[in-house]
């Protein structure tokens, strides 16, 4: 089979590797399609925080499938069954999993990362971790079920957002466009803001499904379309998915007195800001780490209604054969959610 192979920092190749044998209590999946995001950017730049991925090592974490064989322990799976997987896989047993926080687990593991991930044409998983696709539900569609649910999560579950609210979302990356998306399907007013390498591809992107941009690199800057936007009020809430040391800061500048900021972005260094005006504003600064079960099942349920744009989302134009393109036009904010086609 056909698998995306990282050998070293900045280099992945297409490699022929064996087909896996599924153990009795694990599906064998055809993967259809496999998306790249930031952490997958991040392990192939080998960046700090990432060195400790075995290398060489079978990318990826976001994808669909159908199930092509069942082990002969597992019920009620069938072959031709469309899955996704959770890839990040809890523990079950630590503190925090069994207070009902899988997402913060003490012990997880990531597919792709700490074992061989989706990348490849065909991918063993057990069937705790995955979640059936809705049949109305395109399995191209259902690759970005992960990524949306750690929107949904932030939206939905670590922010007050509510219809009517005006929400900033900083960073037009892969998790910020799909925030901007949650909270736009929610009734939110969403201003979505970028940068000057942005107004190439993510920018017109967000403008194309409907979501307001600001470059706070021309112009007046976010400051000018904070106070246009909101009428010189701030934002209800703010949530920071730049992943810059400079985003929490610059949220809790832009949010209204009694207002929030959700940090789903992590930040790439220390961040420096003073807290004076975030208390006496009483400002609240809340995170938003992964998502759980609950939160895939939101995202798979917006995506049968129609209420993410997923195929204006997806840039389908990188091949399988020549993966380095993909890494390096994404690094380069040339693309947003670019995605592995391994089956038709």
């Amino acid at each position: 089979m056909k698998a995306i192979v990282q050998t070293g920092p900045r280099a992945v190749e297409t490699q022929q590797r064996e087909v896996p044998v599924p153990d009795s209590d694990e599906l064998l999946v055809q993967v259809h399609t496999a998306g790249l995001c930031g952490s997958d950017a991040h392990a192939y730049k080998y960046d700090g925080g990432y060195e400790w991925i075995p290398i060489p090592r079978i990318m990826g974490h976001e994808y669909s499938g159908e199930v092509v064989e069942v082990g002969a322990d597992i019920e009620g799976f069938a072959e031709g069954d469309k899955i996704v997987e959770e890839p990040i896989h809890d523990c079950g047993y630590c503190f925090q999993c069994k207070n009902g926080q899988p997402n913060v687990c003490q012990n997880f593991s990531i597919t792709g990362m700490h074992r061989d991930g989706a990348y490849a044409e065909f991918v063993t998983v057990s069937p705790e971790h995955v979640h059936q696709v809705p049949d109305d539900v395109p399995l191209r569609h259902a690759a970005i079920t992960e990524p949306t649910s750690i929107a949904t999560r932030a939206v939905l579950d670590q922010s007050v957002a509510t219809p009517g609210d005006n929400v900033l979302v900083e960073g037009p990356g892969p998790i910020g466009v799909l925030v901007a998306a949650v909270a736009d399907s929610i009734g939110a007013n969403v201003l979505v803001s970028g940068l000057e390498q942005d107004d190439q591809y993510r920018l017109p992107l967000l403008e194309d499904i409907g979501i307001e941009t600001v470059n706070v690199q021309s112009g007046d800057g976010l400051e000018a379309a904070t106070a246009s936007f909101t009428d010189g009020l701030g934002f209800d809430v703010a949530i920071d998915s730049t992943g810059h040391h400079t985003g929490v800061g610059t949220a809790t500048e832009h949010v209204r007195k009694g207002g929030q900021v959700v940090v789903v972005g992590i930040p790439n260094q220390p961040s420096e800001f003073s807290l004076t005006s975030v208390v006496r504003g009483e400002i609240d600064i809340n995170t938003s780490y992964g998502s759980t079960w609950t939160n895939f099942e939101q995202a798979l349920r917006l995506m049968e209604r129609g209420d993410i744009a997923v195929d204006a989302i997806l840039d389908t134009s990188y091949s399988v054969d020549d993966p380095s393109v993909a890494f390096e036009a994404f690094l380069d904010s040339e693309t947003c959610k670019p995605v592995f086609q391994f089956s038709q």
